[in-house]
């Protein structure tokens, strides 16, 4: 038999499609069989094999009788098409799982930010709530509400200048009471 697919190939090599249909029906089941053992995925080792015999086609130039067997050929092609699928899906999950590592990790400084920043927050507060009136109002209609010096003169019924004096020195305060940062 493998002299007779040996003669198919070179057969096959020239465009033989008579002869490629030979080739074919004779190696098709043993380059399935390695694929399947390798890849133990039928849905996979099916595409190798489909991959392999094509390949076959396209390169039967390549085949040499006097250095083997077409069997022994077109076994190693498949070998190393069912191994180079074996690297890629073992690339592929090593991507996904890095990436869901990440996506986690992500999450995690997300939740971490979210806990430092509203302790801040409430730091924040019990420092405003420390400060006299006089301060804390000016610093709570500026900083929370949005509004001007003037604004908040006005709103207050105190000069600009004063605001400005009861803002700067409720913010020393402010910057001592939550550790100069």
């Amino acid at each position: 038999m493998d002299r007779r697919v040996d003669g198919l190939l070179v057969r096959v090599a020239q465009g033989d499609e008579s002869a490629f249909v030979g080739v074919y029906d004779a190696l098709v089941v043993p380059v399935m069989g390695l694929a399947y053992r390798i890849l133990r995925d039928e849905a996979q080792a099916e595409e190798v094999t489909q991959d392999v015999m094509l390949e076959v086609w396209r390169k039967a130039d390549r085949f040499r009788p006097d250095r083997g067997a077409a069997k022994s050929w077109v076994l190693t092609l498949a070998h190393r098409r069912a191994v180079e699928r074996v690297r890629s899906v073992r690339a592929g999950v090593e991507r996904e799982r890095k990436a869901a590592q990440l996506s986690h990790q992500t999450a995690f400084d997300e939740v971490v930010e979210a806990v430092e920043e509203r302790e801040e927050r409430a730091q924040v507060y019990r420092c405003l709530a420390g400060l006299v009136n006089t301060q804390r109002l000016p610093l709570v209609l500026a900083y929370y509400q949005g509004l001007t010096y003037a604004e908040v003169a006005e709103a207050l019924s105190t000069p600009a200048g004063t605001v400005k004096t009861r803002m700067r020195t409720g913010l020393r305060r402010l910057r001592i009471c939550l550790g100069g940062r």
